[in-house]
């Protein structure tokens, strides 16, 4: 009996670290979750800490910032997987973080430093120590020494990004109904976007000298003339 004791203690302790290893889903609200802040990275101050970026969290009735902070891995070899929010059965599902030897899904949202989307870039782990690029992450060189330069993953960045956005210039074009056509052919569409908001500018100020001329005032203020010409640009995007 104590035998089998024992085992069970010994087993429970092993798995201790990676409890937290498997993604927990937690609320869900109706309302989407703010643009995240960009926030400059503190240097990391002690060898062995891991980033953890800061998210948008629920409380009683609206979202708060929680900040992004340095943390220290509960066993050497785990990676953090940033929390994040989806959409699901129409509504807005919370997704926790969690620590695993590996760096899980996380709704391929940016979150910088290193969590670009998918996985983390910002170090690896190489045996028992953490080494940190910093080309991504921000350290302090005095304390820390465990660190290498890696510029390729920046490189990557820049391309996955201009690779979603040519996607979704071609979803929104489909979505349209319309090919992306050639090069002429988008230039005659911003020359008529040009044309129609000289318009837009060209009949407001029409419309500003008529009604200077029937108050007799001499002109608008400052704060006026910007509330004109914002929603002449709400017009031409309507």
């Amino acid at each position: 009996m104590k035998l089998r004791s024992f085992i069970l203690a010994g087993l429970l302790f092993a798995i201790l670290p990676f409890a937290s290893s498997f993604a927990q889903v937690g609320i869900s609200v109706n309302i989407a979750p703010p643009v995240l802040p960009v926030v400059e990275q503190p240097p990391c101050p002690v060898e062995g800490y891991i980033w953890n970026p800061g998210y948008w969290a629920w409380g009683a009735d609206d979202y708060y910032l929680v900040p992004g902070a340095w943390v220290a891995p509960p066993a050497v070899g785990l990676l953090w997987t940033p929390p994040w929010w989806g959409w699901a059965n129409g509504a807005y599902v919370f997704n926790e973080g969690y620590w695993g030897p590996t760096v899980g899904f996380y709704g391929g949202i940016n979150y910088g430093y290193g969590y670009w989307g998918d996985g983390y870039w910002g170090g690896r782990w190489e045996g028992n120590v953490f080494r940190y690029n910093t080309a991504v992450t921000r350290v302090n060189t005095n304390v820390v020494h465990n660190t290498f330069v890696d510029r390729s993953v920046v490189n990557k960045e820049v391309n996955r990004e201009r690779q979603e956005t040519a996607a979704n210039l071609a979803a929104a074009c489909a979505a349209g109904g319309g090919k992306q056509g050639s090069k002429s052919s988008r230039v005659r569409e911003q020359g008529q976007s040009q044309r129609r908001r000289d318009q837009v500018i060209q009949q407001g100020r029409r419309r500003g000298a008529r009604q200077r001329r029937r108050t007799g005032t001499r002109g608008c203020s400052w704060s006026w003339g910007r509330q004109r010409r914002k929603q002449n640009r709400e017009r031409i995007r309507i």
